[in-house]
């Protein structure tokens, strides 16, 4: 029991307090409760807790307690691993400020034009959030100012060494004030972090989270299926279990492709996700499922490094991986803080020394179960959403509210027909129940957005 449980026990400023108040939360999380009064109190940390422990919040508050809004030049820079975890981290970053006026929050990320970022920092910014490539690519055109940086955070510090960051990592910490507060951020903690990541910090605190996941929260079941039969294994684990959404793991491109063609030949809604996708196909593919417009992705674990996916009910190791903490970083984007998860495990006698090293390290239950028969009715149901691309974004001056207003207004929706609404620079996303998704994009188009017509069109 950890001495301090509620945000109001902390000296945030009132701005933060009311905030968490209005999003019900009252109660810190276990990473939370260890890392945050460390951070407040000035500390550097290096702290270890898995994805969906509320990590973003910890080192978010810390952020922005400091922020010194009529300062226009940035005080904090968070590193992440991937363009989608800095866009999630900025989203949460802004979601935990909203009550404090003018904070300025960017994401510098490839993908986008150079010079529309420098003309953006040139307006002024409190808070970046990036990739290492493009953050080096501004220390290169001078275009990114450190000087006022207080607090550098790097965000699953792990991966991004393990994708070969590191040399990055260290020149951007080079190019930061010597004097400042540095937060490391781990879902594991192995011997790269420690011989490499702590040159980053000074006298760092050691925080970890009990990284075991709970046997209560996350089923998980062991199949033994020859690698030839694992494709219609999958098939009658996804028809047994109909999950809302799964994730499956392949450990190969070539894999994934196949297993995505062979589902989608059934009927499910698949998509796959890995290295040789361009970044707008990559981009579109976690949209849609992330607003349920797709219920399966097939992916590798180099590509779904930084992908965090709220409400995600099932996992599926087509194949296991080679090291225990792969498994358990796969497994920990099931079972989110108080929501159940399934993982589904399938494996041959080539995998029982992993499977004795996954049951001494975690105490898992590892032996092989019957796989399930799926009724003699059971068949794939179509993803609840379809997604919409409409050719305009916030260069357009769109905003979110303008979509749902002309969605429920115009088109005549109701609020729960319509999902989530992605505004990019360029281009929006829509989510619209897949019942009505054709009579509205058919209305969508000949009512416009904000008297204005768009080309629009379902994602391809």
């Amino acid at each position: 029991m950890t001495a301090l449980s509620s945000f109001n026990q902390l000296p945030l400023q009132p701005a933060l307090l009311d905030t968490l108040e209005q999003l019900g939360f009252t109660h810190m999380t276990d990473i939370q409760a260890q890392s945050l009064p460390l951070i407040l109190e000035g500390h550097d940390v290096i702290a270890q807790a898995k994805t969906g422990s509320g990590k973003t919040a910890a080192f978010g508050l810390g952020v922005l307690q400091k922020i010194k809004t009529e300062r226009l030049r940035p005080q904090a820079m968070v590193l992440c691993p991937t363009r989608e975890l800095a866009t999630q981290v900025a989203e949460e970053l802004r979601r935990l400020a909203r009550a404090i006026p003018n904070v300025k929050i960017m994401v510098i990320t490839g993908g986008v034009p150079m010079q529309r970022q420098v003309d953006s920092l040139a307006h002024g910014v409190h808070i970046i959030v990036g990739t290492p490539g493009r953050i080096l690519d501004h220390i290169d055109a001078q275009s990114m100012d450190f000087t006022a940086i207080n607090t550098l955070v790097l965000d699953e510090a792990d991966r991004m060494i393990d994708m070969g960051f590191y040399d990055d990592m260290a020149q951007i910490v080079a190019a930061c004030p010597k004097h400042r507060q540095t937060l490391l951020y781990s879902a594991t903690y192995p011997d790269t972090i420690g011989k490499d990541a702590t040159l980053f910090v000074r006298d760092a605190v050691h925080v970890t989270v009990e990284t075991q996941v709970s046997k209560a929260q996350i089923e998980q079941r062991f199949y033994n299926v020859p690698e030839a039969e694992r494709f219609e294994a999958v098939e009658s684990l996804l028809l047994h279990y109909a999950p809302s959404s799964a994730l499956l793991f392949c450990n190969t491109k070539a894999n994934c492709d196949s297993l995505t063609y062979h589902l989608r030949s059934l009927g499910f809604s698949a998509l796959v996700l890995h290295g040789d996708l361009d970044q707008r196909d990559r981009d579109e593919v976690l949209i849609q499922f992330a607003n349920h417009s797709s219920s399966i992705l097939v992916a590798t674990d180099v590509a779904a490094r930084g992908l965090d996916i709220a409400e995600l009910p099932a996992v599926i190791n087509v194949e296991l991986p080679h090291q225990p903490e792969v498994y358990t970083h796969r497994i920990g984007r099931t079972g989110r803080v108080d929501q159940k998860g399934l993982v589904l495990s399938l494996c041959d006698g080539s995998d029982s020394a992993f499977l004795k090293q996954l049951h001494v390290q975690s105490q898992v239950d590892t032996s092989w179960q019957i796989l399930p028969s799926p009724a003699s009715d059971a068949k794939p149901e179509k993803a609840p959403m379809q997604t919409i691309v409409i050719i305009g974004g916030k260069r357009d001056k769109m905003r979110p509210g303008d979509i749902l207003g002309a969605l429920t207004g115009d088109v005549g929706l109701t609020r729960e027909q319509v999902g989530k609404i992605n505004v990019g620079m360029v281009v929006t996303h829509v989510a619209i129940d897949r019942r009505v998704a054709q009579s509205a994009l058919n209305r969508l188009r000949d009512a416009g957005i904000k008297g204005k017509n768009f080309k629009m069109h379902f994602v391809r």
